[in-house]
This record gives structure tokens, C-alpha cells and sequence, in this order.
């Protein structure tokens, strides 16, 4: 079994080493890639602009100069040019990943451009998670196993799982409901004069949650996993289609 490990906060983080090392328990085959630099809310980015550099830095562990999902891309394209992996995992991030993230994360778009690829993945964020311990690598590996080993009734073309781990495992495992919890929620001013604004994104988050979701199902000590899908499973109703075509016309 081939497993990729990314992340988004740089190819050094704690929660890359122990999601590796976690990896390595389940697996005979395991490559990591990580950005040379931390990403935050770093999305979907890909970089078609400058030359970038693949770095090896270790067996089978490379840094690479751009975006978390140009690291995907670069392991898919040039490490495993004739054999891909048979699962990729991103992280571990260094803070929860929820609601509104999914749009936001780093962490989440590696996830996503796997899939792409056609290949199973599994997200995977909680705070502290690398700084506790020889015994975070061995429970870790418990819970990736047993998702793969499941993959047959969560894994199909387009989805990933996104977990979020509580401070310690074992834990009761849930699925959640997605809230909403939106980073950046407002901006400071740093400086306005005549028609400019200087500003700044302000940092955090707000905390909302609701019963089900994946902040209430941390507070609660569980395991909160979703699982997204990037395909679409549902037509748009025809008779709403029809609509639009009679209130623009027929291009007649």
C-alpha cells in the first residue's frame, strides 16, 4: 500500500511528522510533501506563474516551493508518474478545520485535488497534535486504519473524508452536521486617508455552534467526521431549467 502525506503547514510541522508516522503503521509505502512555508487559508491556490522547486529532504520526503495543492500535483505528476498512491492524507492541521473551511483550507483543498486524481482521501486536523508524545503516532494509526479499511462504503468518485480529532484517542467517533463558524469574519482598519484603506483581516473565529455540528461534537470530546463530495449527484429540476429558458428566450 502507497500512502502521500501533505500538509499546509510547512513540510517541517509536528502534525505532517506524526501523520507519517501514523501512515508508516499501516502502510509499507509512505512519501510526504509539504510546502516549503505555512499556508494559512491558503484554498485551492495553484501557481501557473514562476517555476517551482520539488526538494527532496529525506527518503521519500519532499519540500515543495508552492501552494499545498501545487505539492499535490507535484507528487502525482513527477514522483508517481507510472504507479499513484492508493490513499492520500493531509495534515494534520494544526487548528480544527470546520464550516466554513471547507472553502478556506489548505488542508481540505489537498484533499480535494486527490481526489481529482482519483484517488481516496482523508483530512485530518486537531490542535496540538505532533507535541504529545510517541503514543499520538500508534492511536492515530488506529483510526486511519479502520477508515480504510471501511473505505468501500464512504470512498467514491469525488468525495474525501474530513476529520477532526479531539484532544486525545481513542474517542467516540460521530458524523457531523457542517455549521457555520466563518474565519475573517470582520477586518480592522489600520489606516484610512482621502480614498484608501489600509486593513487587515481579523484573526479567529467566532465559535458558533449548533447541536450536530462539528464544533459541538469537538467540545464533546468526539471525533467529528464529514463527508464532502465535489460531485454533483442531482440534476436541476426541469421545470426549473424551462423556466429559465422561456424568461430569456429560445436564442430563436
Amino acid at each position: 500500500m502507497r500512502v502521500l502525506c501533505c500538509n499546509d503547514d510547512g513540510h517541517t510541522a509536528p502534525g505532517l511528522r506524526v501523520l507519517a508516522d501514523a501512515a508508516r503503521a499501516v502502510a509499507e509505502d509512505v512519501w510526504t510533501v509539504g510546502p516549503e512555508r505555512k499556508w494559512t487559508a491558503a484554498s485551492h491556490h495553484l501557481t501557473f506563474d514562476r517555476d517551482l522547486v520539488l526538494t527532496r529532504t529525506g527518503e521519500r520526503s519532499y519540500a515543495c516551493s508552492g501552494t499545498p495543492a501545487d505539492g499535490v500535483i507535484a507528487a502525482m505528476s513527477l514522483l508517481f508518474a507510472d504507479d499513484g498512491p492508493d490513499l492520500v492524507l493531509a495534515g494534520v492541521n494544526d487548528k480544527r478545520n470546520v464550516a466554513e473551511d471547507i472553502a478556506y483550507s489548505g488542508t481540505m483543498a489537498i484533499a480535494r485535488e486527490a481526489t481529482f486524481w482519483n484517488v481516496p482521501a482523508i483530512a485530518l486536523s486537531g490542535e496540538g497534535w505532533g507535541t504529545r508524545g510517541a503514543s499520538e503516532a500508534a492511536t492515530l494509526a488506529r483510526l486511519i486504519d479502520a477508515l480504510w479499511g471501511t473505505r468501500a462504503e464512504w470512498a467514491a468518485d469525488g468525495a474525501w473524508l474530513s476529520v477532526n480529532l479531539p484532544d486525545a484517542l481513542p474517542a467516540p467517533i460521530a458524523c457531523a452536521r457542517v455549521g457555520r463558524d466563518k474565519i475573517a469574519g470582520a477586518c480592522d482598519v489600520v489606516d484610512a486617508t482621502g480614498e484608501r484603506i489600509v486593513y487587515r483581516l481579523r484573526r479567529g473565529r467566532p465559535g458558533t455552534r449548533t447541536d450536530g455540528d462539528e464544533n459541538a461534537l469537538l467540545a464533546q470530546g468526539s471525533v467529528s467526521v464529514v463527508r464532502f463530495r465535489w460531485q454533483s449527484d442531482v440534476a436541476l429540476p426541469p421545470p426549473l431549467v424551462a423556466r429559465w429558458q422561456r424568461l430569456i428566450g429560445d436564442g430563436a
